[in-house]
Order: structure tokens, then C-alpha cells, then sequence
């Protein structure tokens, strides 16, 4: 995997709590969701080169 970059993000309180708990059904972290949903919509949406 390629390198990783760490940056703040400010989020909505009721949209984290709502991430959290996905991840936690899915047995990922917080971080690990939230890249997870990112790569996913970047792919679906033809913005990502792999």
C-alpha cells in the first residue's frame, strides 16, 4: 500500500458517532472506515488511478 499522510479532520458529531459504529460492526477502526469510504467513492467515481 502506498504511503499514508496524517491530517486533521473536523467532523460532524452525529456523522462520526455514525461511522464509529459502522466500523465497529465491521470489526475496522475509525480511520480504517473512514479510508475505506473514501477509496470506495473516489473509485466508484472514475477519480482514482490504480
Amino acid at each position: 500500500m502506498a504511503d499514508k499522510k496524517a491530517f486533521a479532520l473536523r467532523v460532524d458529531t452525529k456523522l462520526l458517532e455514525a461511522v464509529e459504529k459502522w466500523a465497529a460492526d465491521e470489526f475496522r477502526s475509525t480511520n480504517g472506515q473512514l479510508e475505506w469510504i473514501i477509496h470506495r467513492a473516489l473509485k466508484e467515481h472514475g477519480r482514482l488511478k490504480e
